[in-house]
C-alpha cells in the first residue's frame, strides 16, 4: 500500500515515469538476487568514472 500511495502523489507525469523507471530497476535487482543499493552505487560510480555512454546497457541489472 505504501508504494501505491507514493505513486499516486508523484506530482506530475514525468515524476511518475521516473518513479516507475526506478521501481523497475530495483525489482530487476531483486529478481537477479542483487542488492539494489549496491548496484546503484556501483553503477553511478562507473558512470562518474567515464563508463562509455554507448555501453550503458551493460550496466542494467
Amino acid at each position: 500500500m505504501h508504494n501505491r500511495t507514493n505513486a499516486l502523489f508523484a506530482g506530475a507525469d514525468e515524476g511518475g515515469d521516473n518513479r516507475a523507471m526506478i521501481a523497475t530497476l530495483v525489482e530487476n535487482c531483486n529478481t537477479s538476487g542483487m542488492d539494489p543499493h549496491d548496484w546503484m552505487t556501483e553503477t553511478l560510480s562507473k558512470l562518474a568514472n567515464g563508463h562509455p555512454a554507448n555501453n550503458v546497457g551493460n550496466l542494467i541489472p
